[in-house]
């Protein structure tokens, strides 16, 4: 048996300037962080021939090509299994339009689990990259590459996205008071609302070129972030929080609305200095940086939605458990 946790993300700066279609011709960067909260996958040797699957539905099927799950389907022909196992997979936050990467950090944790359950070596640049070309080349869905990325790789970096494809990847340093900081002063709340991300990253996607100088910014914010970090925060960061937010709404239809604008604007009210909706948009998660002496009044304005305690961690995808190679509780065998 295998179990792999991976984790969920929180994309503070940049997101959007991870599309091939931006950063091919002008280079992309995004500041993001692991957060502990996680995707499980389960992998178990059958004793049959059949491959069992079970999520929000269960599949029981005799090759992979006959599964639904696209996801889990590519990940096991990616691995090389065609029969005999069985898979679960289960999630802290919902897996579907939450804003927190949940797609990318399942495929990175299903082929985490079945890589090892393959014995087949693998880095996190080897998941990452992979992920991205199960999801963005394979399934075509329409999205960057951070997520991937950051689920492999976990802790809080920097990546850039570079015109030749590659990319590089930063660690970013908190002292202890930064790390306490964060943790102090960042709320998440869920807005009660899923949406599908594709159409709003599809038309994300194909206004690229009229969005240019708009995502340029983007990606300059999060360089201003990154250095906001290394320096110290204060009310600095949850002004560019805002004012990628502001820039971040124009890049397509449908990243806010009426509804979340409100909210967003009651959240200002009650002591905010700013924040965004995670993700695509339109639903989701939103995180705001509010002064832990405007907790109680943020709270009280947010009495009718969930809030998701955080923090920022530095764990990778890893293998909890390996029974078949002996090993229970040890991290993968990986290097973030």
């Amino acid at each position: 048996m295998i179990i792999s946790r991976t984790p969920l993300r929180i994309s503070f700066a940049g997101g959007g300037t991870d599309f091939a279609d931006f950063y091919l011709q002008h280079e992309g960067a995004v500041v993001s962080t692991a957060i502990d909260h996680y995707v499980y996958v389960v992998v178990k040797h059958r004793f049959d021939k059949k491959i069992r699957v079970a999520y929000t539905r269960t599949e029981m099927v005799d090759h992979p090509d006959e599964l639904a799950h696209d996801l889990v389907r590519e990940s096991l022909k990616r691995a090389g299994i065609d029969q005999g196992i069985e898979i679960c997979t289960m999630a802290d936050v919902p897996s579907q339009g939450s804003g927190l990467g949940s797609s990318s950090s399942l495929t990175v944790g299903l082929l985490n689990a079945f890589y090892a359950y393959t014995s087949k070596p693998h880095t996190p640049e080897i998941l990452a990259r992979d992920a991205c070309e199960i999801e963005m080349d394979i399934l075509r869905r329409p999205m960057g590459k951070q997520d991937a990325y950051i689920a492999a790789y976990g802790g809080l970096r920097m990546f850039r996205f570079l015109k030749s494809g590659a990319v590089e990847i930063e660690t970013i340093p908190l002292s202890p008071d930064s790390r306490r900081w964060l943790k102090e002063n960042l709320l998440l709340f869920f807005t009660g609302r899923t949406r599908q991300a594709e159409t709003i990253l599809c038309q994300q996607k194909k206004n690229i070129p009229q969005r240019v100088e708009s995502l340029c910014t983007l990606r300059n914010l999060a360089w201003e972030l990154r250095d906001c970090l290394l320096n110290g925060m204060g009310p600095d960061f949850g002004l560019l929080l805002h004012r990628g937010w502001e820039m971040k709404k124009g890049l397509a239809d449908g990243i806010s609305d009426a509804e979340l604008d409100e909210l967003y604007t009651r959240a200002i009210s009650a002591g905010a200095v700013g924040g965004k909706i995670l993700g695509a948009g339109g639903g989701g998660f939103m995180l705001l940086h509010c002064p832990f002496e405007h907790h109680a009044r943020l709270r009280a304005a947010f009495r009718d939605f969930v809030e998701l305690p955080f923090e920022p961690v530095d764990r990778c995808s890893e293998i909890l458990l390996d029974v078949s190679n002996g090993a229970v509780g040890r991290e993968s065998r990986l290097s973030g």
